[in-house]
């Protein structure tokens, strides 16, 4: 396999941010009440996550070595805000519901990890690869995530009613239902993988 495809696709299968190395737990476990929340999130996580690693990559040799991790923080911090300004303008509702979660994105060790793992060793082309793979794998588990805490809690998926609310079970809609769903998506993500 080549370098740029295998680099794709480790975010998405082996290396998948959620299920894989289990980073980003707060957001994951935080965010993902309904798919279109997991999904937001996730896509404003894929937009930090390609920006900063090709800006990093762009800088890595004008950076010294003492001072890379503050100004790796700098980096995502601008795209974080930017990302944060962009959803309260034009999507006010979703912005409403993340609302901590989204500056939250600056100290997420998916962002940061990639960015001193991948982004400061690598050239331009492979770092965009690497952060689509990764922002796509984490955005894809987000959406699964928060679709089947909604469908099994609200008997919703992405807003759209599939049986009644009153068959629902309320707890995938609380902090345990998270913690319960997410585990058996790894138990699954984990029998594939073998």
């Amino acid at each position: 396999m080549n370098k740029p495809l295998n680099t794709f696709t480790n975010g998405l299968l082996r290396e998948n941010p959620t299920f894989g190395l289990v980073l980003g737990m707060c957001p994951t476990l935080a965010t993902t009440t309904s798919a279109i929340n997991g999904m937001s999130m996730g896509l404003a996580t894929l937009f930090v996550l390609v920006c900063s690693n090709v800006v990093i990559s762009l800088i890595r040799n004008l950076i010294p070595d003492k001072v890379h991790i503050p100004a790796y923080i700098v980096v995502i911090a601008s795209f974080v805000t930017m990302v944060q300004l962009l959803m309260q303008a034009y999507v006010p509702a979703v912005y409403e519901t993340l609302g901590l979660f989204i500056p939250l994105i600056v100290v997420n060790c998916i962002v940061l990890g990639r960015a001193e793992a991948f982004a400061a060793k690598n050239g331009v082309g492979l770092s965009a690869l690497d952060g689509l793979g990764m922002g796509l794998g984490f955005t894809l588990s987000l959406t699964v995530l928060g679709a089947i805490r909604e469908l099994l809690g609200s008997g919703m998926c992405f807003g759209l009613k599939v049986f009644p609310e009153q068959y629902g079970m309320l707890i995938f809609v609380l902090a345990p239902g998270a913690f319960i769903a997410l585990a058996y998506l790894m138990a699954v993500v984990m029998k594939i993988k073998k």
